[in-house]
C-alpha cells in the first residue's frame, strides 16, 4: 500500500464551500499519487470554527462548540471523498460533544466502502485538561481493514507504551499530532518510533503546521509528516521510511507492505513484540538496592 501523511496548515474559511474545496483538493492530490491511506492531524478540524465568525474563532470554548456542531457535516464530506477516490481516510481530529461529561478529542476513520468509525484520545495533555476542558472518551480500537489492522494513538497517547501495547495486534498505528513547539513534535516522533520498535509495526505521524493567528488555541504549530518502522529486517536501518520537511505543508508518502511487518515479527534480528512479557517476569524477581 501507499500511505500519505499530512503536514496540514489551518486556514481561515469564509464559507463551507471553501472547506469542501480545500479538503477535496488534498484528498485528490494524495489519491493521484496512488495513496491508499490518508492521515490528517490532530485538531486539524479547528479551522471549522472560523465559519462561525471572528469572535467565535478567537474564543476557546465557543470555538470548541462551533467545531463540534460542524463535525457531522464534515464526516459526510469525508465519507464521500473516501468513496470517490477509493481510499481510507483518518480525518483530522476535533473536540466533539459526544455524551460524556466533557468534550472528547475524536478522530474519525473512513473506509472506501462507506463504513465509518472513530478513535477517542485516551490521555489529555496539560492544556487539554485546562483551559480546554477536554476529557477522555471511548476505549482504544483496532480497525480491521483491507489494508491490514490499523490502530490510532492521538498525539500524547503515542508517548505511553502500555497504550501502544494494547494495540499490539495492529500492523499500522496512526499518530495524528498537534504540537506548538519543536520539542513537542519530537516527543510525538520519539513516541512513534518507540512504538514501532516495541510492537514491530509501522507508525505514521501527521502534524498541524504553521500559524493560525485568528485563534488563541492552535495559533502556533510545528511539525511534519513521517512514517516509521522497526530498524530491523525489511526496514531501513534508521527505522525512517519517510519524513517531510519541517513545517512545510503537504503530503509525505511511503510504500508499506504489511507482509514485512509479519516477517519482522517472525524472523527479525530482535523480537521485541513477542518478548514483551519477559519484562514482567524479570521485574517480579528484581531487587533494586539504593546506596545511602
Amino acid at each position: 500500500m501507499k500511505i500519505a501523511t499530512a503536514a496540514y496548515p489551518l486556514d481561515w474559511l469564509d464559507s463551507w464551500a471553501q472547506y469542501e474545496d480545500k479538503l477535496s483538493a488534498w484528498v485528490a492530490e494524495a489519491a493521484a499519487q496512488g495513496a491508499d491511506l490518508l492521515v490528517f492531524p490532530e485538531y486539524g478540524a479547528m479551522e471549522l470554527s472560523t465559519l462561525a465568525g471572528e469572535d467565535v474563532a478567537a474564543d476557546l470554548q465557543r470555538s470548541i462548540a462551533a467545531v463540534s456542531e460542524r463535525m457531522e457535516q464534515a464526516s459526510a464530506l469525508h465519507q464521500a471523498l473516501a468513496a470517490e477516490h477509493n481510499v481510507y481516510i483518518l480525518g483530522a481530529s476535533a473536540p466533539v460533544h459526544a455524551g460524556y461529561d466533557l468534550p472528547v478529542n475524536r478522530a474519525e476513520f473512513y473506509s472506501p466502502c462507506g463504513k465509518r468509525d472513530h478513535q477517542d484520545k485516551q490521555i489529555m495533555t496539560m492544556f487539554e485538561r485546562d483551559p480546554w476542558k477536554i476529557g477522555a472518551g471511548g476505549p482504544l480500537k483496532i480497525f480491521d481493514t483491507g489494508l491490514g489492522k490499523i490502530g490510532v494513538l492521538i498525539c500524547y497517547d503515542s508517548e505511553f507504551p502500555l497504550l501502544g501495547r494494547a494495540l499490539a495486534e495492529a500492523d499500522i498505528l496512526l499518530m495524528p499530532s498537534c504540537t506548538e513547539a519543536l520539542a513537542g513534535y519530537w516527543r510525538v516522533r520519539i513516541g512513534a518510533m518507540s512504538r514501532a520498535l516495541e510492537n514491530q509495526c509501522v507508525t505514521v505521524q501527521s502534524s498541524v503546521v504553521g500559524a493560525a493567528p485568528w485563534t488563541t488555541s492552535v495559533d502556533i504549530n510545528v511539525g511534519t509528516g513521517g512514517v516509521f518502522g522497526p530498524p530491523d529486517t525489511g526496514f531501513p536501518a534508521t527505522g525512517v521510511l519517510a519524513e517531510g520537511d519541517l513545517n512545510r505543508p503537504g503530503w509525505t508518502y511511503a510504500e508499506v507492505d504489511v507482509k514485512t511487518v509479519a516477517d519482522v515479527r517472525a524472523d527479525g534480528v530482535v523480537r521485541n513484540r513477542s518478548h514483551w512479557p519477559e519484562q514482567e517476569q524479570r521485574i517480579k524477581t528484581s531487587r533494586i538496592r539504593l546506596k545511602r
